[in-house]
């Protein structure tokens, strides 16, 4: 078994398709599908179905594709730190980020970084904050910026930053008058709020609990899995949410949004990164470059 046999595996089974996988690695489809035979053959187990025309992931499959993941990100890492040899003339950084932090608070550092080490690759993937967790720890990020709290003694955890949460509603919404909004209005009202998971919506159910309120009181119609649909959906209806500041505001400015009469729910932007795993020079200049901030 090669890494390349491993690539062509986990490139094919994240497209659930044959030929738009070759397209992707530069590859012939009779390459591609050569790889996956020669795997299949070897070990006596068939790693697809084949349906129709198409293909998708067997049990073994989807059980083999995290292996195959794990294999690959420690190949990487290798590789990674043979660059490191030479310096940051070479190599990669792959981060992995909350919503908000990914599209409002990183953009700016990641160009600076660019600029000052142009040869090194950079990656930026989005998440909540147990997805972001979850790919530091199996070392497929090299950081990850969370919103919420996370309680892992694998990862080490550094505030950067502090953000506000703020309970918005649409223009039709009885609370768009700024009234105060008490603990029976939360109760009342209807709500669309971000997946499980999300840092957002974790730092505001612990603000509920603080003071006294059951999160799952709360009357919630809807989860959307992002901060632009959940505002989209709130902007258009009578129902409430909660959103990160620098999110909303923009849309409160052009009328779009209103702030509801809630107190402002303060929470903190969080690096993460694995305690144990080798820190790339890659890695430690972009923290050098946040923290000189």
């Amino acid at each position: 078994m090669t890494l390349e046999q491993l690539r062509i595996f986990v490139a094919v089974a994240e497209r659930q398709h044959l030929t738009r996988a070759a397209a992707d690695l530069r590859l012939t489809p009779s390459a591609v599908s050569a790889a996956i035979r020669v795997l299949e053959d070897r070990h006596g187990v068939a790693l697809f179905h084949r349906v129709g025309r198409g293909i998708e992931l067997s049990e073994a499959g989807t059980i083999f594709l995290a292996e195959a993941k794990v294999v690959l990100a420690g190949a990487e890492r290798a590789e990674t730190t043979l660059f490191d040899l030479a310096g940051l003339r070479r190599g990669s950084l792959f981060i992995k980020a909350s919503q908000t932090i990914a599209s409002y608070f990183l953009p700016p550092l990641l160009v600076d970084f660019h600029d000052a080490h142009p040869a090194v690759e950079i990656g930026l993937a989005i998440g909540n904050t147990e997805t972001v967790a979850a790919s530091v720890l199996d070392g497929t990020a090299q950081l990850g910026f969370i919103e919420g709290a996370i309680d892992e003694p694998a990862l080490s955890i550094r505030a950067i930053a502090e953000d506000r949460l703020i309970v918005v509603v649409g223009p039709s919404h009885e609370w768009s008058d700024g009234r105060l909004v008490t603990r029976a209005d939360l109760l009342r009202t209807r709500w669309i709020m971000r997946e499980r998971g999300s840092g957002t919506r974790s730092s505001f159910e612990q603000a509920l609990e603080a003071q006294g309120i059951e999160p799952t009181a709360l009357d919630v119609a809807l989860e959307l899995p992002s901060n632009e649909a959940v505002r989209s959906a709130v902007e258009r209806t009578a129902l409430a949410t909660v959103l990160s500041e620098s999110v909303a505001l923009p849309h409160i400015e052009a009328g779009r949004l209103k702030r509801a009469g809630f107190d402002a729910v303060p929470r903190l932007f969080s690096m993460i990164r694995h305690k144990e795993r080798y820190r790339t020079r890659a890695a430690l200049a972009f923290e050098e470059l946040l923290l000189g901030r």
